[in-house]
């Protein structure tokens, strides 16, 4: 990979992967359009690390506090809301894990298809429209319960189809359940480190038995151009979010749907 191949497809993974907007319909336009080879699991290793090292850190505090609450929650018996949250998240993952593991080859063969991620991509952002300006967006994190973090863990298994985003349909999840739009963005980011972890492994484990040789100092570069763009991408939206709302999203979702449709006919 070239060092520009590198740098846009990094962006790419770290801006998408948190905004909703679907890093698949994005990660197919440079080989569609350019002409550009697979990166290859070296880079999308590469890339899951700087994307999960900029959730964690940006939010540490919170991971810290849900872990320790957590292992108090077992060792000694006592909960409270953030051992309730951790134990959430552990659980509304779950849903995604199984959908991986046992329609994996099913997506890969039938689902990877530009026409599919372009509907998808404009499906999913009608809906994210539509519970944006319908949602009550009245609770916090805390009053979402294990039924509505369920439901979301349900909503990001589904993102496992090509388009769907999985940002994009989890935070969609929560505004439908009623949480305001920055619990919504706060939930799904929590909820994607242990997606993201799953990922980076089960493709870490993929690389260990291929016997290709690696490009560490491209892993490197590509590692922390994502994790530059993840981290960034995380602040910014965050702040923008009640400013902008959902709709610059939906529309630039249909745009880029629109695009694909007209692409592949």
């Amino acid at each position: 990979m070239s060092t520009i191949e590198i740098i846009i497809l990094a962006l790419i993974q770290g801006l998408t992967e948190f905004l909703p907007i679907s890093s698949s319909a994005h990660l197919i336009l440079p080989s569609q359009l350019l002409g550009w080879a697979d990166q290859g699991l070296a880079f999308d290793v590469a890339v899951h690390v700087g994307t999960l090292l900029a959730v964690m850190l940006y939010f540490r505090k919170d991971v810290g506090a849900m872990f320790f609450a957590w292992s108090n929650s077992i060792v000694k018996k006592e909960h409270n809301g953030e051992s309730a949250l951790a134990w959430w998240i552990i659980f509304a993952t779950i849903p995604a894990g199984l959908f991986g593991l046992f329609g994996k080859d099913f997506i890969e063969e039938h689902l990877r298809s530009a026409a599919v991620i372009a509907i998808t991509t404009i499906v999913f952002g009608l809906l994210l429209g539509y519970v944006d300006i319908k949602g009550k967006q009245t609770k916090d994190i805390k009053s979402l319960g294990f039924k509505g973090a369920m439901y979301i863990g349900l909503a990001q298994a589904v993102a496992l189809i090509p388009g769907t985003s999985r940002s994009g349909i989890t935070m969609t999840m929560g505004l439908m359940l009623g949480l305001t739009r920055d619990a919504a963005a706060r939930f799904s980011f929590l909820l994607s480190i242990p997606a993201i972890a799953m990922a980076g492994s089960y493709l870490t484990f993929k690389l260990v038995l291929e016997a290709n040789g690696v490009d560490w100092q491209a892993i490197a570069f590509g590692s922390i151009v994502a994790f530059i763009s993840a981290y960034a991408c995380i602040h910014y939206f965050l702040i923008l979010l009640d400013k902008l709302g959902m709709m610059p999203f939906v529309i630039y979702r249909l745009l880029l749907g629109a695009f694909l449709i007209w692409f592949v006919m």
